[in-house]
């Protein structure tokens, strides 16, 4: 196969959801949230998910998280289990600790490198997604969104995975920094030969960054295509109310 023929992750036919109890001590019943959902990921591809609020889209992170197992159907992976950078940058990193050990952490838990070594990685990842040098030893609160953004970015990169779960990544920011982190993420795709699923419910951003489109109504994939395809040529009326919503 050629490189970018290659797939990176796969789902069939899945089919998943929650069970839980009504009451202490009761049955417990299973509440579907995804149903049949099918689709994969290729080499090098930035895959965009949209859809609405409840939608179901948490939980298919979820099932390729491995957070979650799937009712039904199969979720496989090409790689290594993907890495995610989460919506706000703040809840995600610890607020006691610096930009460097935040990065540094996955290398310590991985156990593979030596402390020498280990800083090497991350101060050449810090400097690839464009972490000042003087912000290195700061903590969250010291940091700007932008900033704090870059570092969960280099802490999800820093084993080098070749996918990443992208959730909402840039939806707690300004305009002009979102601008930047999309700038940077599609750059750290091509210098690193990564793949994304990138969540958003900004259809608008979803076409700066998206190769192709999955669009998720009531845990079910109603249309996908390119991200030309689905934004000039919609076929399902959901699609066109999303994108008329975002006009």
């Amino acid at each position: 196969m050629e490189r970018n023929e290659q797939l990176v992750l796969e789902l069939k036919h899945v089919s998943g959801g929650y069970r839980e109890r009504a009451f202490p001590g009761g049955r417990k019943t299973y509440q579907e949230v995804l149903s049949d959902v099918s689709f994969t990921v290729r080499h090098g591809e930035i895959k965009g998910l949209v859809g609405e609020s409840g939608t179901g889209k948490t939980t298919l992170s979820r099932i390729i998280l491995g957070l979650l197992q799937p009712e039904q159907g199969e979720v496989i992976h090409y790689t290594r289990r993907p890495q995610i950078v989460f919506q706000d940058p703040y809840s995600a990193l610890n607020p006691a600790y610096s930009a460097v050990w935040a990065v540094e952490e996955p290398l310590r838990i991985y156990g593979k490198y030596d402390a020498r070594e280990r800083k090497r990685r991350v101060y050449e990842m810090l400097e690839r997604v464009g972490l000042p040098k003087e912000c290195y030893d700061a903590k969250p609160d010291e940091l700007s969104g932008g900033q704090r953004q870059r570092v969960c970015i280099a802490a999800a990169l820093i084993q080098r995975p070749r996918f990443v779960l992208l959730d909402e990544p840039v939806s707690a920011l300004d305009v002009t920094i979102q601008a930047q982190i999309l700038r940077l993420l599609k750059q750290l795709r091509d210098d690193l030969e990564l793949s994304y699923l990138f969540i958003s419910h900004d259809l608008n951003v979803v076409y700066q960054l998206c190769d192709s489109v999955l669009v998720m109504k009531n845990g079910r994939i109603v249309e996908q295509g390119t991200t030309d395809e689905i934004f000039d040529h919609p076929q399902e009326e959901y699609t066109k109310r999303l994108l008329a919503a975002a006009m």
